[in-house]
């Protein structure tokens, strides 16, 4: 983070901001300084916050009751990876979802077995750059995609309509059933 946006990055013209009051004093609210690893600085007048670390978070942290949507990193730790499946099924499914790991098999196991929008192996953020790749929530983050031709279907409607003619009306529909209208139906439903 350095690197990117210097010792102060709340110095930097370059660096982005929240985007107005009441978003800005959301997500100071979801900051705990005494679990802050890395930056927590913040400047109401531009309404920036300093890129964010925190570690030794907790589900029940206030930073884990709702989405981000701001530079804040929590970082949670796990011993026993299916039990940390078992509790993130039995949460929200979150917008985005990102795993760090260099094993192929925990990476698998994760993005197979847990519900989320979209996201990253190894990276944050990126999949939103890709304007072809479908992005959007599951649940309480949303239903639906957007971007490429998936947002384009997400946001039409397709109807289904049956068409039946009025010159031919099947007696199999109505009763009373027989032994030839129950074969005649397993027919056509072949």
């Amino acid at each position: 983070m350095k690197k990117q946006y210097g010792e102060d990055p709340l110095k930097n013209s370059d660096y982005g901001k929240i985007i107005n009051e009441k978003h800005f004093f959301r997500i100071v609210q979801l900051i705990n300084s005494d679990k802050v690893v890395y930056g927590g600085n913040t400047n109401k007048n531009t309404l920036q916050i300093e890129p964010t670390v925190m570690d030794h978070v907790t589900w029940g942290d206030a930073v884990m009751q709702e989405e981000i949507f701001g530079p804040i990193l929590p970082v949670l730790t796990y011993r026993n990876l299916d039990e940390l499946i078992m509790l993130l099924q039995s949460k929200e499914h979150p917008l985005a979802f990102y795993v760090f790991s260099s094993k192929k098999e925990t990476i698998k196991k994760l993005t197979t077995t847990c519900q989320f929008g979209g996201g990253c192996i190894n990276d944050t953020i990126i999949h939103l750059a890709n304007s072809q790749m479908g992005f959007g929530g599951v649940g309480a983050s949303g239903m639906g995609s957007y971007h490429g031709k998936i947002g384009f279907e997400t946001f039409s409607h397709r109807k289904s309509i049956v068409d039946k003619k009025t010159w031919l009306d099947l007696p199999m529909r109505y009763q009373p059933y027989t032994s030839l209208y129950e074969r005649m139906v397993r027919f056509f439903l072949k």
